[in-house]
């Protein structure tokens, strides 16, 4: 086998999925590998893998939904069918030296394909709580590569005896990684002796966070050399904008924004994060080592994000407040005690570039050569 490999990759669906699929890719491209990309023309990944600037092969499958049991026969018959069309692609194009999947159910016939013809697979969980798909297919996997330590019990009997199981942390990509804190408060216009907090949640679960930052306006803009960068998510931004009211002046201070399309630059920048801790953000703090108060959607399946948050939390580089204190003095006191106490957050930056989850893509990566130069 030559040094260059030739990777597949499956991943889609959601960002959660994609990005660091995306990062993974990044990687084992400035290695010297190709890599492709396996996926559904009608998902995301149609849209973001191509930006990125790799192949994507167009498969089509459908999930299986539990609750509708007959919803089994539709997919098993269209993970066959794509299983086929991957057969048929391989044969044109050349099969992978190495595979690789990130949870979502379009891995499903690349897994079986590689298990059929004998070409190693490495799988990664984003989640602390294991989606099926990974469940399914970690039994003949080369690797099993955790975001979560938390994850490692879910997988108990479910992995290969010749399965290897690390943990290699969430891969982030370097557009996160490589963002400078001089360059992203210069373009905020925040200056040094300023203080940053960067708040954001997301469209789904972000409304009662928002409402809590909103509630506390007052006592945020009272913090003289306070500057504020809040995300509201979509779905929420003109409700916050309504409920803020900001004055010019009070805007200047505090910006609203319905997405962050640069995290890293703002992430860079910021001294202070409050978050929602779903999988790629909880990574992408931990790489740029934000000090953070992290507020777990509490809606979230098996009450992951809370899991997700003690990544941070147990190393002391996060502060973790449930939902349901949003509305009690407890959300304030934390907030606005961090916000005053450089010192402290001094500490949970340390304690955050501890994790070295900005190496996540590279150990990532690693796992991948190994498998295939067994």
């Amino acid at each position: 086998m030559s040094d260059k490999l030739s990777v597949a990759i499956a991943a889609g669906g959601t960002a959660g999925h994609i990005n660091p699929a995306l990062a993974l890719a990044e990687e084992l491209s400035s290695r010297g590998h190709d890599v492709r990309f396996v996926g559904q023309s009608s998902r995301l990944e149609a849209r973001l893998v191509p930006e990125a600037g790799y192949p994507l092969l167009c498969i089509e499958v459908t999930g299986f939904d539990r609750s509708r049991p007959w919803t089994l026969v539709t997919a098993l018959a269209r993970m066959v069918s794509a299983e086929r069309a991957l057969d048929r692609i391989f044969a044109k194009q050349g099969a992978p030296d190495v595979a690789v999947g990130f949870g979502a159910y379009v891995e499903l016939p690349l897994m079986r394909w590689c298990a059929h013809h004998k070409v190693p697979y490495v799988l990664h969980e984003q989640n602390s709580v294991p989606g099926l798909a990974n469940k399914v297919s970690a039994r003949k996997a080369a690797v099993l590569a955790l975001s979560f330590p938390a994850a490692r019990a879910a997988f108990e009997g479910r992995v290969g005896k010749a399965t290897a199981v690390e943990v290699t942390g969430n891969p982030v990509r370097r557009s996160v990684i490589d963002a400078q804190r001089d360059e992203g408060r210069a373009a905020l216009g925040i200056s040094d002796d300023e203080t940053l907090l960067l708040v954001f949640g997301g469209s789904l679960g972000a409304r009662h966070l928002n409402q809590g930052v909103a509630a506390l306006k007052d006592q945020l803009l009272a913090r003289e050399g306070l500057r504020i960068v809040h995300s509201t998510g979509r779905d929420e931004y003109e409700s916050v904008v309504q409920a803020l009211s900001l004055t010019e002046e009070e805007a200047a201070r505090w910006k609203v924004m319905p997405y962050i399309d640069d995290m890293g630059s703002k992430l860079a920048a910021a001294d202070l994060v409050l978050s929602r801790a779903g999988a790629s953000s909880v990574a992408e703090i931990a790489a740029k080592a934000a000090p953070s108060v992290l507020v777990p959607y509490p809606f979230a399946t098996a009450d992951h994000q809370t899991t997700n948050a003690h990544l941070l939390v147990d190393v002391g580089a996060a502060k973790l407040l449930p939902d349901d204190q949003i509305d009690t003095p407890a959300f304030a006191e934390t907030l606005l005690a961090l916000v005053d106490d450089p010192a402290a957050r001094a500490q949970m930056k340390d304690a955050a570039m501890g994790l070295a989850q900005d190496r996540a893509a590279a150990s990532l990566a690693d796992c991948v050569e190994r498998a295939a130069r067994p």
